[in-house]
């Protein structure tokens, strides 16, 4: 137990300090509403794939447990990987029918994690999509927080809502936002209404919060026209209240220039450094099928290739020098991409 604690917290830190060479700009709000002690579900919206739990508990101060589609386990290795972080998988219709039964499984452990009073990370949206808008919410949340207080009648479960709002999904480097919203007793309403009515309110409750957590363009016949006139804007996204009262209000500023890359220069010569995961990525890359994996495996592998690769190029640089020039140029590899990764413009895409 004491082990696992410690592996965990030490991939969080260095997924944390990793998010850094990922995202330009990283805003944490609202991290006062987390109780310090109790079961807390966080009900997320689902723009990123593995980036998003990857955001939200790096930047939380709880230990997390959390509930994610089931096909990323299909490899022993990566399941084993996962299940040491506390990840848990659930299985979807697309997943075939015999696998929903694998569920009752899961849901039990969650039941006990929210018995422990301990803290759970779900998407209730049922499925992860770039596009801007909070869709219905899937009630399997809501059967894991009830079927909890069910069993566990004495036992009091916050849930809040928690917004992640990326300037670009999927384009390096980005900006990222991530707002934890205010609790909701879900003891209170499971106290004071029947099953049905709960579920109802609990739903909207954690939806409302979400359309204003993270930018919210609601999803209609102008659903494209007010994406297409923000991404002309050139707004920044991660300024979440900002941009949803232009949308609200209907003043979205007028179309702006991007900002010119001066520093692509830099960009090509942290390219020819890192020739050999460039080259693996763009192996790996033919085989990502869902564009919302793509920021994920791009840092997965990017992560772990280069600084194998930054770290056997040093030992040559040090054989063929000294240690201090091996050493120098390790550094300087590292302080090229953080360096690009601060300071790129960050010009909205049509995502």
């Amino acid at each position: 137990m004491i082990l696992q604690k410690i592996w965990y917290n030490a991939v969080k830190l260095f997924l944390r300090i990793s998010l850094h060479f990922y995202a330009q700009k990283i805003v944490v709000k609202g991290q006062k509403n987390i109780p310090k002690k109790g079961a807390v579900l966080f009900a997320v919206n689902h723009p990123n794939a593995l980036m998003d739990p990857l955001f939200v508990t790096t930047f939380n101060p709880r230990e997390n447990h959390f509930l994610v589609r089931a096909d990323v386990f299909k490899k022993p290795l990566i399941k084993k990987f996962l299940t040491s972080l506390n990840l848990m998988p659930i299985f979807r219709i697309r997943d075939g029918i015999k696998q929903l039964s694998n569920n009752d499984e899961v849901f039990e452990k969650c039941f006990k994690i929210l018995q422990k009073k301990q803290t759970l990370i779900i998407f209730p949206q049922g499925g992860h999509s770039r596009k801007r808008t909070i869709q219905p919410l899937s009630k399997g949340f809501t059967r894991i927080v009830f079927g909890a207080l069910e069993r566990f009648p004495e036992l009091g479960i916050s849930v809040i809502p928690v917004g992640i709002t990326y300037q670009n999904s999927s384009v390096y480097p980005s900006k990222v936002c991530v707002q934890f919203g205010e609790v909701i007793d879900a003891k209170a309403i499971y106290d004071s209404n029947i099953p049905a009515k709960a579920i109802l309110i609990l739903k909207e409750k954690v939806s409302n919060q979400l359309k204003k957590l993270t930018v919210h363009i609601p999803d209609d016949e102008n659903y494209e026209t007010t994406l297409s006139k923000l991404n002309a804007s050139n707004v920044d996204f991660i300024k979440v209240d900002l941009v949803n009262k232009f949308i609200a209000e209907n003043t979205i500023p007028k179309a702006q220039k991007k900002q010119l890359n001066l520093l692509n220069p830099l960009y090509y010569l942290i390219l020819l450094n890192s020739f050999f995961p460039y080259l693996i990525w763009k192996k790996f890359s033919k085989n990502i099928k869902e564009i919302e994996f793509v920021d994920t495996m791009k840092f997965s592998i990017n992560l772990l290739t280069c600084l194998f690769f930054y770290s056997f190029q040093a030992l040559i640089v040090s054989m063929l020098f000294n240690f201090k020039t091996g050493l120098f140029y390790f550094l300087i590899s590292i302080f090229m991409v953080f360096f690009f990764t601060k300071s790129a413009p960050t010009n909205t895409e049509n995502c």
